[in-house]
């Protein structure tokens, strides 16, 4: 089975960038479509952006398209997220899984916060 570990994240300031890295480990997510999801306490997970398994398509969220990109090594089995011109609605715990469908057990997480 899958493990899914996110890292990345951390605090910025509005108008910041970070970039968020997802490894898969225990089996391989190269032959997967890939997804960024968040949360916000008290709120469900929604989805961000996604990306084919061969890397050459990509979804995103209206509210993070033109800010945002997804990319993928699959010789690494990581996914990435490049977020930029971060805003205070961006806070949330990111998490990275297969996509449209969660199959993978959720991982940790990795939390972003942006001040205003």
């Amino acid at each position: 089975q899958v493990q899914l570990v996110e890292s990345g994240g951390g605090l910025v300031q509005a108008g910041g960038s970070l970039r968020l890295t997802c490894v898969a480990t225990g089996r391989t997510f190269a032959n997967y479509a890939a997804g960024w999801f968040r949360r916000v306490p008290g709120k469900e997970r929604e989805f961000v952006a996604a990306i084919s398994y061969h890397g050459g398509t990509t979804f995103f969220a209206d509210s993070v398209k033109g800010r945002f990109n997804i990319s993928r090594d699959n010789l690494k089995n990581t996914v990435y997220l490049q977020m930029n011109s971060l805003k205070p609605e961006d806070t949330a715990v990111y998490y990275c899984n297969t996509a449209p469908n969660a199959f993978a057990p959720w991982g940790q997480g990795t939390q972003v916060t942006v001040s205003s």
